[in-house]
């Protein structure tokens, strides 16, 4: 299984006033995706609050823009796996797990947002601070967003009207483009790994969030439907669609799976227990270890 990034371990703020993060409509948004999403390993930051070590950390356009930045990151990705595997990776396997990480977070806030509220952040990378240490995430919530008519936020300042749903559903996935394009470009050396590749990475992260969003929510076939409406088929840049299937059990259930597009490697760290979605996990394996959850 994919492993959860590190537990964040800045300093939270402390201010009781009502600073403009506080404002925004997206702040209770975030606050319940967190909250219920045991995984995600984010927080809120107060770039106005003095005490908010978070603030003082690089936003993501660091990592796209700055090398050095970068490979902070990456070695402090190899550091987590060594410590908790024995063992020394692969570059190019820190690397992705480091992009895994990253995108699973960020597109799982932004898809939390659409599927909990229907609101779609404009997150962008100056928004985002990264615990180099950890590979955990905060962000900054003071974002634009589309929204349909009907949503009590459509008066807000911030707030850029859609049509209908798939309108909603193209926004989600532009946002998730426009924010990870330059980050993949900047890591992509690294993790060796070409453009297809790479936005199947990002299909895997955007669709799986929603998953598991779905099962943290007691929601998992209504999270299954959402994220196969949103990624149908390929929709470029991404390479193919969700793609779900069903397998049934001993007992009759049927469980809802997928197969990766991209690769993260964990199977390069952990050989007998590649991701559950993986290509090298056949069906009957799966099976097992979904009945084994139950």
């Amino acid at each position: 299984m994919s492993e959860a990034p590190g537990a964040w371990t800045s300093a939270t703020g402390t201010a009781e006033r009502r600073t403009p993060a506080e404002a925004c409509a997206l702040t209770g948004t975030y606050r319940r995706v967190i909250a219920v999403c045991d995984a995600l390993d984010a927080r809120l930051v107060d770039p106005y609050a003095p005490d908010d070590a978070a603030a003082l950390m690089p936003d993501g356009s660091r990592l796209a823009g700055d090398p050095d930045v970068l490979d902070a990151f990456l070695d402090a990705s190899a550091a987590r796996i060594t410590a908790r595997h024995g063992h020394a990776p692969r570059r190019d396997v820190a690397a992705s797990r480091a992009l895994h990480d990253y995108l699973w977070s960020v597109s799982l806030l932004m898809s939390g947002a659409w599927y909990r509220d229907r609101r779609v952040p404009r997150i962008s990378p100056r928004d985002v601070r990264v615990d180099l240490t950890t590979g955990a995430i905060g962000v900054v919530p003071r974002q634009e967003f589309a929204c349909l008519p009907d949503d009590p936020a459509a008066t807000d300042a911030a707030a850029r009207i859609v049509g209908h749903e798939e309108e909603l559903r193209a926004e989600l996935r532009a946002a998730v483009v426009d924010h990870v394009g330059p980050l993949l470009a900047a890591i992509g050396p690294s993790v060796r790994r070409g453009p297809r590749a790479l936005w199947g990475m990002v299909a895997d992260d955007l669709l799986s969030g929603l998953w598991y969003l779905g099962r943290m929510t007691n929601q998992e076939e209504r999270a299954v439907r959402a994220a196969t409406e949103l990624l149908p088929t390929a929709i470029p840049p991404f390479p193919g669609g969700a793609d779900f299937r069903r397998l049934t059990g001993r007992d009759g259930r049927r469980h809802p799976t997928r197969t990766r597009l991209g690769c993260c490697l964990y199977y390069t760290i952990e050989p007998e227990r590649a991701c559950l979605t993986c290509p090298r996990t056949c069906d009957a394996e799966r099976l097992r270890r979904l009945e084994e959850e139950d």
